[in-house]
């Protein structure tokens, strides 16, 4: 039998159903705490195919360059917001580990994709394009890592911001009001 991806996607999807039917009888509770996580990935991961779809047809006026933008900004934003959401999650938060899966494997492993940067670049190399294809895998990468770091950064910043506004508020003698 060829293994393909639909091949693996159905193996997997029928190995977990036929898992919850021939455990349901016995533990519910086991069968629930091991599709849930998978089921944060399946919403997380619409979410962000349906946002990145969005993004990709919206059409930018009076661009007229070889370097596909659209898919530029996703990545960018992917890394930045991605950044952003798991450091406050690790470090403020404490998100449920399926939550974070979910967000993280989910929503940003399917807004943001490496697949399509590829793609794109072979592309604008076919077409003898090959200043813009690394000019596109450069800009990426540097812009990518950049919007980490940001991310990481600014994060950072609103949670010592939030503690610092805690800490003064925890502080107030209420006989001084």
């Amino acid at each position: 039998m060829l293994t393909t991806p639909a091949n693996t996607f159905y193996r997997v999807f029928v190995g977990a159903f036929y898992f919850s039917l021939k455990y349901s009888l016995y533990n519910l509770k086991e069968v629930i705490t091991f599709m849930r996580k998978y089921t944060f990935i399946a919403i997380g991961g619409m979410l962000g195919a349906i946002l990145r779809y969005i993004i990709k047809n919206i059409h930018l006026y009076n661009y007229k360059e070889a370097i596909p933008i659209n898919t530029l900004l996703i990545n960018v934003s992917g890394s930045l917001f991605l950044a952003l959401t798991l450091t406050i999650a690790f470090e403020v938060f404490e998100f449920d580990s399926d939550i974070r899966l979910g967000i993280a494997t989910g929503f940003f492993g399917a807004y943001t994709t490496f697949s399509t940067l590829c793609k794109e670049t072979v592309n604008l190399m076919r077409q003898g394009d090959y200043y813009s294809a690394i000019s596109y895998v450069g800009f990426s990468i540097m812009l990518g890592l950049a919007a980490a770091y940001f991310g990481v950064v600014l994060a950072r910043e609103v949670i010592s911001k939030f503690q610092n506004k805690q800490s003064t508020t925890d502080n107030v003698d209420p006989e001084d009001t």
